[in-house]
């Protein structure tokens, strides 16, 4: 059978940094293939030279048994390869069927006919179950949904290879189970699927073959069904890894952390953060669940100064720090890894030097005598690149060339080594591989044990799960439940996300309270 996808000796250099090493990759008809490895291993790349964003330096790519050379992204299109990378390509004040028919409209009498772009849309969604509205506005819809309409975007135009880039990072389990089904129709239909994750449990769900990268080689190809989490794992990474994080060495201490009735104001009037009250003691994890887009994003940086708020308070180790600025917050005693690593966490293009630094260069060693001791950050750096196990050129290398996962190890070690009493943690693995995870839910965990408090602030479930003592669910910028770890399960947290309770799986106007809420309700500890 001639192969779908066939990438022969695929290489690609950069400064410093060999990416990919003569690379193969074979792809059947209609299947669906997972590709994993470590950040760095060169996984993105080498879809994106199969997508047409950049030109492999050596090596050869056959689609259906056709040699191709893409320039752009337009040629991979006209050859039947569509990617869906993880931070969606779409235009907020477009409708969906705008975005879907982009550049590619159909025409009646030399203007776009709106009526045929929806019908046609409607046509592709319900064909393989995506339910979306096509005269929905984009900013309008939830992220679910957006997964969905980059999909129809690629089925629009005939695309038989569909490369999805991390695509459940910020869906719910429902959602995620949702997406399975069309990836098994998209399947039925013949279409080919290729599948980067790190997500081991979602490898062995839905794919049915496995190639392995690492340091941007091939190491395994593996048939699915004859594999196992803990074998792939070890392609990975060369080793056995455990994700089980070991229980707290104490019980918590007092509260480090206090948020008061805390209100963030939103658009139309409705708050992004509705009266928000939680708390976190010394040597505790509390962590927040909840779809992308219900108010986390807007607690942490309110919490951290970043965000202006209408109402409430916040308070570190008994100091009220409502009215500080964001540099008193973290003298303060508040760290941050915040969700945008790139935006608000890193300086793209200073070097690895310069942001480790960043925050230290206030105190000793780095400042001596009011003066930046360069060798003094040369060294942090080395330290922290070296325990973190970062993949670098050299400390001199700016950040902004950095793979995802690199750069968010540049961030949490940053942050973790202020040793602030209290920290807050958005998404501190996002994009990082499994060996990786396991390194930082370790200094996680020595960060909890050695006294600090942490508010975790997570997509990923099993996450939340594994590291929080206390979990608490925020849905359209309310914290609407409060679930002890011994009761947590991911099906219960998805409907409270989804804005659900059990009892109301299907009555989606009941109120949303659970036994666990009602204790705490004198306390505040769950909002209203």
């Amino acid at each position: 059978m001639t192969a779908e996808v066939s990438m022969r000796g695929i290489t690609k250099r950069f400064p410093g940094v060999l990416a990919d090493d003569n690379v193969d990759l074979e792809v059947a008809p209609g299947e669906i293939h997972a590709l994993m490895g470590e950040n760095g291993a060169g996984k993105s790349i080498l879809m994106s030279m199969l997508a047409g964003v950049m030109q492999p330096d050596e090596g050869e790519i056959y689609i259906r048994g056709e040699r191709q050379s893409f320039s752009s992204p337009l040629d991979a299109i006209d050859a039947g390869i569509g990617m869906v990378f993880q931070s969606f390509k779409l235009f907020p004040s477009l409708t969906i069927a705008e975005n879907v028919v982009f550049r590619s409209e159909p025409t009646k009498r030399g203007l776009i006919d709106r009526q045929a772009a929806n019908r046609r849309v409607t046509e592709i969604a319900d064909k393989y179950g995506l339910q979306i509205d096509p005269t929905a506005r984009v900013d309008s819809v939830p992220v679910g949904v957006l997964q969905r309409v980059e999909i129809v975007k690629a089925l629009y135009r005939e695309a038989r290879v569909l490369i999805l880039d991390e695509p459940t990072a910020v869906l719910t389990p429902q959602e995620t189970e949702r997406l399975f089904e069309v990836l098994r129709a998209l399947k039925a239909d013949g279409r080919t699927i290729i599948l980067i994750t790190h997500k081991l449990n979602e490898v062995m769900a839905i794919s049915d073959r496995v190639t392995v990268l690492r340091d941007g080689r091939n190491v395994a190809e593996l048939v699915t069904a004859d594999s196992s989490p803990e074998e792939i794992t070890r392609h990975m990474t060369g080793r056995d890894v455990d994700l089980t994080t070991p229980p707290p060495a104490q019980a918590p201490g007092d509260v480090v952390l206090d948020v008061r009735e805390l209100t963030v104001p939103g658009s139309g009037g409705r708050a992004a953060v509705d009266a928000a009250h939680l708390s976190v003691r010394a040597g505790e994890v509390v962590g927040i669940a909840g779809v992308a887009g219900n108010g986390q994003v807007e607690l942490a940086e309110a919490i951290i100064g970043m965000r202006r708020t209408s109402a409430g308070e916040v308070h570190v180790a008994g100091a009220d720090l409502s009215r500080a600025t964001i540099a008193q917050r973290r003298t303060g005693g508040v760290a941050y890894v915040p969700e945008d690593r790139h935006a608000v966490g890193s300086a793209g293009s200073a070097s690895a030097v310069d942001n480790l630094a960043l925050g230290h260069h206030r105190s000793a060693p780095i400042l001596t005598r009011g003066l930046l001791s360069r060798s003094a950050m040369l060294d942090h750096a080395k330290r922290l690149i070296s325990r973190f196990g970062v993949k670098i050129a050299g400390p001199s290398t700016p950040v902004g060339t950095l793979s995802g996962g690199n750069l968010q190890k540049i961030v949490v070690a940053r942050e973790l080594d202020y040793r602030s009493p209290v920290l807050i943690a958005e998404q501190p693995t996002r994009g990082v591989d499994i060996g990786a995870i396991e390194s930082i839910h370790r200094e996680l965990c020595e960060y909890r044990d050695g006294g600090g408090a942490l508010l975790l602030i997570s997509a990923e479930l099993s996450e939340i799960m594994s590291l929080s003592s206390r979990i608490l669910v925020m849905f359209e910028g309310r914290i609407v439940a409060e679930v002890p770890k011994a009761d947590a399960t991911e099906a219960l947290l998805g409907l409270y996300m989804a804005g659900h309770t059990p009892e109301a799986q299907h009555r989606p106007s009941a109120p949303l309270t659970t036994p666990a809420a009602h204790a705490a309700a004198p306390q505040k500890e769950t909002a209203r």
